[in-house]
């Protein structure tokens, strides 16, 4: 169907954002092989590290003592807080609201015990099927890091595997923490020393392939500090340079790179208390531009850095940007961005992920940059129709597909 008027066109660009199946190409989520580190239901959902942050601006308890509760009690805490003392129109707090109401739960009614009773004769494949459908997510990749026992012990025991669920290879422990997790990988049979030999490099390869050959993921990916830089004379810097883009390469693995996070700036805050910086664009210049054959995709944490990074991407077709990371999860800043990368780069984005952690974020975090991504479409498709440029409905869908999937699989099969 050829679109003849602006109200065709909102109606075209709705129906295709809302019946596209999404491939999310980054979360913390697991398939039930890891049990209890797939985190699902309404206590986890409330609980969640960005509400922590938000509630202990608020109680006169010390951290030690949120910590010592039970996770119902600081649920409780959290709902009575954010909840019910003050208005939960924060993003993460909307997100829970968003979650019940997507789930038939009557939020009017504000009884956190109510919405426990939903989920208590729920089985966890009830609800991973139930929230994929609600969410319209095909297919999620995981983050699967060896150096965490509980998950090498599943990898190495009995992994049976979610065709929905796919893994990526977490490498931070190599690149931010070599002169700690050398020791680690000693202990496994890798014959490797803190001083980076060749021998030592050597074992790190053999490291890497043997977890892809194990784990067969989409993608290596790491979690950077702002201080990030390559080349450099450093552990981290050879370790990129000189064992991940070899192995990257060649095993047509692409590396993800996720810069420009603080660890534990509030170490009392645990989890919740990491922060962002600015980074410097020319790393991932350098690696793109050195390295034209390797595949990198890449994601910063500061607003900061996002149009130096669409600008990069223009320059290099081996640079994929993909989503609005952690602190930019939050609709205005989705908005921004969305609108500069598909000003700079057209369709050859992928907008967003979910960076879920608990299962039933999925559900809000799609609601939510859907209806902001279709916003910044119909804008964009009404500049170009008011030309006289014809616009079909079925090259909006092609589009809605590519950067809501497409883009990412595409990617992973391209050679350069």
């Amino acid at each position: 169907m050829v679109i003849r008027n602006t109200y065709e066109l909102r109606k075209a660009v709705d129906k295709a954002v809302d019946n596209v199946q999404v491939t999310d190409i980054h979360t913390h989520l697991f398939t039930t092989d890891f049990g209890d580190l797939l985190l699902w239901g309404v206590d986890e959902l409330v609980t969640y590290h960005y509400l922590i942050a938000e509630t202990m601006r608020w109680v006169d308890i010390s951290y030690d003592e949120y910590w010592a509760m039970s996770k119902q009690e600081q649920a409780d805490l959290i709902w009575d807080t954010l909840f019910i003392k003050n208005s939960p129109y924060s993003e993460a707090c909307r997100g829970v609201l968003t979650v019940l109401e997507k789930l038939g739960l009557d939020i009017a009614s504000r009884d956190l015990n109510a919405f426990r009773e939903y989920f208590k004769n729920m089985t966890v494949e009830q609800y991973i099927d139930k929230v994929l459908e609600v969410a319209g997510v095909k297919n999620l990749v995981m983050t699967n890091d060896p150096f965490e026992d509980s998950e090498r012990k599943t990898w190495l025991g009995n992994y049976k595997g979610d065709e929905r669920f796919k893994a990526a290879l977490r490498i931070d422990p190599l690149l931010n923490a070599w002169d700690i997790n050398y020791k680690r990988l000693k202990e496994w049979g890798y014959d490797v020393y803190q001083e980076l030999t060749e021998s030592t490099l050597k074992e790190i390869r053999r490291f890497l392939n043997d977890w892809i050959d194990r784990m067969n993921p989409v993608y290596m990916a790491a979690s950077l500090p702002p201080a990030f830089v390559v080349p450099e004379d450093s552990a981290r810097s050879r370790i990129v340079e000189e064992c991940i883009i070899p192995v990257s390469r060649e095993r047509n693995v692409p590396f993800a790179m996720m810069i420009g996070v603080k660890k534990l700036t509030n170490p009392y805050l645990r989890v919740a208390g990491d922060s962002v910086g600015k980074s410097d664009i020319s790393t991932v210049e350098y690696l793109c531009a050195k390295y034209p054959k390797n595949k990198f995709l890449v994601t910063m944490l500061a607003r900061e850095n996002q149009h130096e990074l669409c600008v990069a991407a223009r320059k290099f077709r081996n640079l994929l940007v993909f989503g609005c990371w952690w602190f930019l999860n939050n609709p205005s800043l989705i908005e921004e961005m969305t609108r500069m990368r598909f000003e700079l780069l057209g369709p050859s984005v992928i907008p967003q992920h979910s960076d879920a952690r608990v299962l039933d974020q999925l559900i809000y975090k799609w609601s939510h940059s859907r209806k902001i991504i279709a916003d910044v479409l119909f804008d964009k498709y009404s500049d170009i129709l008011a030309t006289g440029w014809i616009i079909k409905e079925d090259e909006i869908i092609r589009d809605v597909e590519k950067i809501f999937g497409g883009n990412f699989w595409s990617f992973l099969e391209r050679q350069f």
